[in-house]
């Protein structure tokens, strides 16, 4: 007579409950084989949408919210047609394109990475019989499914759209740093799901995967603060790179939390957000423009953290849930060939990520509907106004967009020299002194009429440039 498999009452609820934390940020759990939790776990969230709207221009902070809400019915659609796990992290890949991407193809790209990047690389690392499973690869909640994958996605995306058009004078401060702050708190608040959840079990070893997500957060977001400090010229602790170091440490932590002690989460905290800062210092010297450090971020603290698991994984650890006793640790209890396996891992999956990424935007930028990259103008306005036709502030004053993104010093000596000029004219008699109903309507302080369509106005300057 067949068995029955038993449910376990208690450890379904925390899965549930785990599902439900995680759609409040934009990460997922492993393999999971109940198809109505497997698209309830990949949901992405407003914790994403709010962080990445924070850090980009106002013009562009509604587009980013929408992508990723979008990647939420587009993956869940996805899901019910593949039998693997539909769940990206496509949004990352949309904030190294961000303020110039258009929304279009979006629900083309994000159907076709999905079933053709995501899947393929969710099936090597935690299918049953995927090759990186048997080669023994230790990926506990995403580091390679998520963060490698997803990260070099984002650079083939960069790299297909090319850099923003003003992107050597725009100094990317973000628009709205409370949404970065606000953002962060419920991402943190998922990661906690995200990675305890992955034991699919309430057991010690999801317990101990919380406190090292959580310790890694903290010690990441310390020692990012204290460097940009001390890099800053006037000695300035920033709440934006408090949050990002705390992002480079959960992201580190992630395929290591299930497979080490909480001491050695200390160590991921530390050398994931060192790392990462001193990547993201050098960020103008790739050659491709990553609007919103997706690439610095999340691929280097993926990369890092998948090597320190293969130092600090334990046995003592992985058998806290009770059925994976005969799993080998890392370096620590002398498993040297871990990390050339982890190593092999990341080359393999950054390979196939990145060419099957590029693929599929090239392919998808030769359908005469479906430009991946807004126009000039339209990039000038924003995404929001030209793709949505909604703006996140309307009570704020707009001004017309400049013809062409010219630099913005060579834009102002212009308006310079034309207002000479008509002074000039004025003195000599040659035109009447009216008000300059053009330039004053371009400057901050007299603009307050209310935008019209027609018009392609655009937000206040302060907010767009």
């Amino acid at each position: 007579m067949e068995s029955i498999a038993k449910i376990d009452k208690g450890d379904t609820a925390w899965v549930l409950v785990c599902a439900s934390f995680v759609f409040l940020m934009v990460r997922f759990p492993c393999w999971v084989i109940h198809s109505l939790l497997t698209i309830v776990l990949n949901k992405k969230s407003p914790a994403l949408g709010l962080f990445y709207a924070g850090l980009a221009r106002a013009k562009n902070a509604l587009s980013l919210m929408y992508l990723c809400l979008l990647s939420v019915g587009v993956v869940s659609i996805q899901g019910m047609f593949a039998c693997l796990t539909p769940a990206v992290w496509l949004a990352l890949a949309f904030g190294s394109a961000a303020e110039r991407m258009s929304l279009g193809p979006a629900i083309v790209f994000i159907f076709v990475w999905t079933t053709l990047v995501y899947d393929v690389i969710t099936c090597w690392t935690w299918g049953p019989n995927g090759w990186l499973a048997t080669l023994g690869v230790m990926d506990y909640a995403g580091g390679i499914t998520v963060h490698c994958s997803s990260g070099l996605a984002a650079v083939a995306y960069a790299m297909v759209l090319g850099k923003r058009r003003d992107y050597d004078h725009n100094v990317n401060t973000p628009h709205n740093v409370s949404f970065v702050f606000l953002g962060l708190a419920l991402m943190w608040f998922g990661w906690f799901a995200f990675n305890a959840g992955s034991a699919f079990a309430a057991n010690a070893r999801s317990v101990n995967s919380m406190v090292c997500t959580h310790l890694a957060g903290c010690v990441g977001g310390v020692v990012w603060v204290i460097m940009d400090y001390f890099r800053h010229a006037h000695h300035k602790w920033s709440i934006v790179g408090l949050c990002t170091g705390a992002v480079a440490g959960l992201a580190t932590v992630t395929p290591g939390s299930g497979y080490i002690s909480p001491s050695s989460s200390l160590a991921f905290g530390l050398f994931g957000s060192v790392i990462c800062n001193l990547a993201l210092s050098y960020k103008h010297k790739y050659g491709f423009d990553d609007a919103l450090d997706v690439f610095a971020v999340h691929y280097i603290g993926g990369l890092v953290g998948l090597v320190l698991t293969g130092v600090f994984a334990q046995q003592s650890v992985i058998a806290l849930d009770g059925v994976s006793s005969s799993t080998l640790g890392g370096w620590v209890d002398g498993h040297w060939i871990q990390v050339p396996i982890q190593l092999a891992g990341i080359a393999a999956v950054s390979a196939w990520s990145f060419v099957v990424t590029w693929l599929i935007l090239r392919v998808i930028d030769l359908v005469p509907c479906l430009a991946l990259r807004l126009d000039e103008h339209a990039e000038v306005l924003g995404a929001d106004w030209s793709e949505m036709g909604e703006r996140a502030y309307a009570y704020l004053p707009f001004v017309d967009p400049p013809l062409s993104l010219e630099p913005k010093e060579k834009h102002q000596q212009q308006q310079q020299q034309q207002q000479q000029q008509q002074q000039q004219q004025k003195e000599e008699g040659k035109i009447d002194p009216v008000p300059d109903t053009a330039s004053s309507s371009s400057s901050i302080s007299s603009s307050s009429s209310s935008p019209t369509p027609s018009q392609g106005l655009v937000e206040h300057k302060e907010a767009v440039l």
